[in-house]
């Protein structure tokens, strides 16, 4: 099959969107399927040891968002230039991955070659856009993100969520797409032991330090707050504890402010962005914890991949995440509360074997139920079906 994939991020912006792509991307085309993706092109150079071979991705020139430094947009008219160029035949299948200028354009390019056209709803919208649009009224902002995702959802063939929490939310928007249930699984190499004890020399943590690990992008809707107001409690009973915050994002500063007003200065570290390849198997690793409290997540790659590393979570379950929590199993469910938050984390602090075996169970569940592969076989058959219903002569010509 030859499926073409356009999105509005990829590497080298990092964040879930950009992992999912080439994790499927990756594993459909191992299994001899040829993909192609369209992306911005970036102004910093390429980071090819996290990017990998280029030769599928073709690059649209794109320029700065002023309210969001990190993304670029890609420029209508290179888009244009670039759909006049394909011809029926080239691609089966349209795959969009995000609802901006990546949306219309996969519209107009499956319209063009006469495919069938789906699009995975990776982003809760609703629950962040206050933060970067805060001079319209939270429930204004809430009411657009619901009427824009009912509206692009409508317009495709197929809607691919990450979650079963996140499929009923747009049904409760009024879609009445057909929406598929596929999480992004892990590849082989989430699963690669990291070296924890190399990571905590190079940054001078101790081997005894208890270690609270955060990895995500640091933005408002992760809730990263909610941790650093978590951590004052556990200081009471673990004043050496050190939390890692490892990412980067617009809520960076506001964070270091409060980490600074709260006195936390000597338990926290921020780190930025990690090298995917080693370094960030090496993060999870040398963590004792992994700490997540976000609630707009539309599944939670970040808790699998701590998983796959026998690191046991404490998170909150909540939207995606709640698909993917199951307690003890890799994972300790914490309430929307900060006490009881922290009490979980003192938990696995104070219970050595309680830790060891959750972080073992949590690597278990993943490698049978969270592979790469069985979550790539799911999309393609959804591919299937989906060709079949809407192309009946076209499924015939790829199968």
């Amino acid at each position: 099959m030859k499926i073409l994939m356009i999105s509005d991020v990829y590497f080298p912006r990092v964040n879930g969107v950009s992992t999912s792509i080439r994790t499927f991307a990756e594993s459909l085309r191992a299994d001899g399927h040829s993909v192609h993706l369209i992306a911005p092109q970036y102004a910093q150079s390429l980071d090819h040891a996290l990017i990998g071979d280029e030769a599928w991705i073709t690059r649209i020139d794109a320029r700065k968002i002023v309210f969001d430094p990190e993304d670029y947009l890609m420029k209508w008219s290179a888009l244009v230039a670039y759909i006049e160029s394909l011809h029926p035949g080239d691609y089966d299948m349209v795959h969009i991955h995000t609802p901006f200028i990546a949306h219309y354009a996969g519209l107009k390019i499956a319209k063009k070659l006469q495919v069938p056209v789906l699009e995975t709803y990776h982003t809760f919208f609703e629950d962040y856009m206050h933060h970067y649009l805060p001079w319209v009224p939270r429930k204004f902002a809430v009411n657009i993100a619901q009427w824009v995702s009912r509206k692009q959802c409508q317009q495709v063939d197929t809607v691919v969520s990450p979650s079963g929490q996140m499929r009923d939310v747009l049904q409760q928007y009024g879609v009445t797409t057909p929406i598929t249930v596929i999480p992004t699984g892990l590849d082989a190499s989430r699963f690669v032991p990291g070296d924890g004890a190399a990571f905590r020399e190079k940054y001078g943590i101790p081997a005894q330090r208890p270690l609270l690990m955060f990895v995500g992008r640091v933005a408002h809707e992760k809730n990263i707050q909610f941790l650093l107001e978590m951590l004052s409690l556990v200081i009471q009973d673990h004043p050496e504890v050190l939390l890692v915050i490892t990412g980067e994002g617009p809520a960076e500063a506001m964070l270091k402010k409060m980490t600074k007003d709260n006195g936390l200065q000597q338990n926290v570290m921020f780190l930025g962005y990690l090298d995917r390849a080693v370094g960030l198997n090496a993060a999870y690793r040398a963590a004792d914890i992994f700490v997540f409290a976000s609630k707009s997540e539309t599944q939670g790659l970040v808790l699998l991949e701590a998983m796959a590393q026998e690191t046991p979570v404490v998170a909150i379950a909540e939207l995606g995440t709640a698909s993917i929590l199951r307690h003890e199993q890799g994972a300790l469910i914490a309430q929307d509360d900060e006490l009881h938050f922290a009490e979980q984390v003192q938990t696995l602090l104070i219970d050595h074997q309680l830790r060891e075996r959750v972080g073992k169970n949590g690597k278990r569940y993943v490698e049978q139920v969270w592979s790469s592969e069985a979550q790539a076989k799911k999309l393609l058959e959804c591919y299937e079906r989906l060709m079949l219903a809407n192309f009946p002569l076209s499924a015939s010509a790829a199968a």
